[in-house]
């Protein structure tokens, strides 16, 4: 196995991994950004307002993402085990 395999294999792993983490990252970004202009337009500063939102907010993207970000992990996870006898020999 030469480096660049390696390194290839890596950049595959981080590009998953990416791509999996994009939906929940983006909503909590976007719900944070919409609860902020909320906030500074009411003046309300409690800090819960913050947090709630956000948390109810990435549990509804895991339960509709969720199949398809586990389905994409099992795949990327089957074509490197699938590709293990190519690595080795």
């Amino acid at each position: 196995m030469t480096p660049g395999v390696v390194m290839e294999i890596g950049r595959q792993a981080i590009q998953v991994a990416m791509v999996l983490a994009a939906p929940i990252l983006l909503t909590a970004l976007t719900v944070g950004l919409i609860v902020s202009v909320f906030q500074a337009a009411t003046q309300i500063n409690e800090s819960t307002l913050q947090f709630v939102p956000k948390l109810i907010s990435m549990f509804v993207v895991i339960l509709v993402f969720g199949p398809w970000m586990l389905q994409y992990m099992v795949d990327f996870i089957q074509r490197l085990f699938g590709s293990i006898p190519q690595l080795i020999g």
